[in-house]
């Protein structure tokens, strides 16, 4: 019996994977600089009256946003490498979950400054 091969997959498009890749590392070099940026806003936070000021409330902004902003990127590059393997269509996931993480890190930033009254 005369087994007929398997389908073949359609070939990977550059451009997909080009703007997936930039999208990846972008995502990743700007969680670098936005957890530095949040670990020196509560490094140099020397002066929190408690009146005006949450330092606790600063904290847990900071540290939140930068932990869901990291889900985020993992869970948005592995649906991105899924689909480039699936050869679907797969730069909408790394770009939407670059803008994702963008958007965490301003709310997380907008908490911090909420928390220590400026």
């Amino acid at each position: 019996m005369i087994v007929p091969p398997p389908p073949v997959k359609p070939p990977v498009s550059v451009v997909d994977l080009v703007v997936s890749i930039l999208a990846i590392v972008l995502t990743a070099a700007l969680g670098v600089v936005t957890a530095a940026m949040g670990v020196f806003l509560l490094a140099f936070l020397d002066h929190c009256p408690p009146e005006t000021c949450s330092a606790e409330g600063a904290a847990t902004a900071v540290w939140g946003a930068i932990l869901v902003a990291m889900v985020v990127a993992v869970l948005g590059s592995v649906a991105t490498i899924v689909a480039l393997v699936r050869r679907k269509l797969a730069w909408p996931w790394a770009v939407g979950s670059m803008v994702l993480c963008g958007v965490i890190c301003v709310v997380g930033l907008v908490g911090y400054f909420s928390a220590v009254g400026a």
